[in-house]
């Protein structure tokens, strides 16, 4: 083959007629393959991939950097990657994408059918530079690999202790502290860390059960099992955690909270602690906070239309209230901290009450309420009115005492933002009532109120279509013909013929990126005013809702549907 590269890459000019002949000689007396010799002669690596692919016929793949997802890397051990000189790319359109370096190995394509039949996929070769091989073989110095052989340091030395020592440590002996500073539990906790962070999980649960600890990434929204541990190890590493986060070692028969701090990848990021005493023992959740994407604009959120013009025309109001509504995950906090930023100006006193401080913001006074000490959300708001602000921001309105203040402060000249949980905006107005606020008060304080879910969004360069048709046809109609009549004739000049649907890719292993907001805003009316006062029923208010123009969750949804941003799948699943 080597004679072959070479002549090749005569008949393109890199190589002159007397330059490959030096290096077929040069090959031939050191025994080596002839792009070995190229290499040191200064040839690029896509040259000689190029060659490569030219006489093998399998096409050339180059990867610049681009970074295998963790869970390609299962497809191939390593110990065969290794071997056979071939590395999984991921994958794609049904297929295992495998990138090889020496093509006409007759080894290697026993091996690739040998992983076919295991997986169940066909395999799709590409000739790959030894740098992109190199580069994910580091990749395998994953999750799994770098964890298990700190756990094989920790058993050896935990094994080295004894029994007695070891029943100590578990009745709270002072061994604990020499098991929790050691190096592999150290680095365990680490390597957990690390690759929550690069694979951009919200948070990280360590779970103990009978025989077993399940470490779970929540991404996008959803939970997945990232590691097995034993139950061994389970003591070490929530005191670790505890250590890290100064909260008190010995207690474990009551929930504590706290945060750490620390530089995860070039990037400070914000680790907030909760632990949980459970029926085999203590389970740590662990929300990563990273400031620096953490607050995002309005219309990064997904907002925009009309939606986006009446929180932005509100939000300017010297007083009053905007509620933002939906469950828990819902993305209430995120919606909150952009309205912040808009509203963060060096000629305003902004204070907000939390619980916790997920995200700092200069020029913002954050409080962190403690209700362990009396320091709850009522309680704070009474100190706030006296710290002359003008925007206050309440992490949740739960109480009649909290509701009954945030009115007040509104009421009084005060711009108040806040979250309640109902499933939409609609609920807003019955949920205040229920609360203990009366109705007369509702109308001249409460300006909107922002209903809103997270759906996980399609990646944009591996889609894939699904003709609008039948039963899909049908709910989509649905929601369109109860759409405002502006909106509604948009959308039916401009209808698709087709929508898209998460796939798997070795660009985008999950089919999904991220989350973006489905919303829908109810603004205070005449009309609406009218109703909170002579008894306000849902039903009412979702008239009088339609009657100005709003668009509701569901509708908004289908618009990112028809906009290729969500699969419907994924929209009926969250609205």
């Amino acid at each position: 083959m080597a004679k072959h590269i070479v002549d090749i890459l005569v008949s393109k000019g890199i190589l002159s007629l007397e330059e490959a002949a030096k290096v077929k000689q040069e090959a031939k007396e050191k025994n080596s393959a002839a792009e070995d010799i190229l290499y040191t002669r200064g040839i690029q690596e896509q040259d000689v991939a190029e060659a490569k692919a030219e006489l093998s016929g399998y096409p050339a793949k180059y990867l610049q950097g681009v970074q295998v997802p963790f869970e390609a890397l299962h497809d191939i051990p390593e110990e065969s990657a290794r071997h056979y000189r071939i590395v999984p790319l991921g994958r794609k359109e049904g297929y295992l994408e495998v990138g090889m370096l020496n093509p006409d190995d007759v080894s290697v394509g026993e091996a690739l059918k040998f992983i076919s039949a295991r997986l169940g996929l066909p395999v799709r070769i590409f000739v790959i530079t030894p740098s992109d091989f190199d580069n994910i073989l580091e990749e395998y110095k994953n999750l799994s690999g770098e964890v298990t052989k700190a756990l094989g340091e920790f058993e050896k030395e935990y094994e080295a202790l004894g029994p007695e020592i070891r029943i100590l440590k578990e009745v709270g002996g002072g061994e604990i502290t020499k098991i929790v500073e050691d190096a592999p539990v150290t680095k365990m906790l680490a390597v957990i860390l690390r690759h929550a962070v690069d694979g951009q999980a919200s948070d990280i649960h360590i779970e103990p059960s009978r025989d077993k600890l399940r470490v779970r990434f929540r991404v996008d929204g959803v939970l997945h099992t990232s590691l097995t541990l034993p139950m061994d190890i389970h003591s070490a590493v929530v005191t670790r955690v505890k250590v890290m986060t100064n909260l008190k070692i010995d207690e474990t028969r009551v929930p504590q909270d706290g945060r750490f701090h620390a530089q995860i990848s070039g990037k400070e990021i914000d680790f907030r602690v909760s632990t949980l005493p459970t029926a085999f023992g203590e389970k740590v959740a662990i929300r990563i906070l990273d400031p620096t994407a953490g607050i995002y604009k309005l219309e990064g959120l997904g907002l925009g239309g009309r939606n986006l013009t009446l929180i932005q025309e509100n939000i300017k109001r010297p007083y009053g209230m905007v509620l933002i509504t939906g469950p828990t995950g819902s993305g209430k906090s995120t919606t909150l901290y952009a309205i912040l930023q808009i509203l963060n100006q060096e000629r305003s006193n902004i204070v907000s009450l939390e619980d916790p401080v997920e995200y700092y913001i200069q020029g913002i006074n954050q409080s962190q309420i403690r209700p362990e000490i009396g320091y709850d959300f009522a309680t704070g708001l009474r100190h706030i009115l006296r710290q002359d602000p003008d925007i206050i921001m309440v992490g949740e309105i739960r109480d009649k005492e909290t509701a009954s203040l945030a009115i007040h402060a509104a009421l009084t000249g005060h711009l108040v933002l806040s979250t309640l949980h109902t499933n939409n905006s609609i609920g807003v107005i019955p949920r205040l009532i229920d609360l203990g606020v009366d109705p007369f008060l509702i109308s001249p304080t409460l300006i909107l109120a922002v209903g809103q879910r997270l759906a996980r969004r399609l990646c944009q360069d591996s889609r894939r279509e699904v003709k609008i048709s039948g039963k899909i046809k049908e709910v989509i109609l649905k929601e369109v013909e109860g759409m405002p009549l502006e909106t509604r004739e948009a959308v039916k000049n401009d209808f698709p013929a087709k929508i898209y649907q998460a796939e798997v890719s070795s660009s985008c292993p999950k089919g999904t990126r991220g989350r973006i907001g489905i919303f829908e805003v109810l603004s205070m009316t005449p009309e609406l005013e009218k109703i909170i006062l002579t008894g306000p029923s849902e039903s009412k208010i979702l008239e009088e809702a339609g009657r100005q123009g709003m668009i509701t969750m569901k509708q908004d949804g289908i618009l990112k549907v028809l906009q290729g941003e969500v699969g419907l799948e994924e929209l009926l699943e969250v609205v």
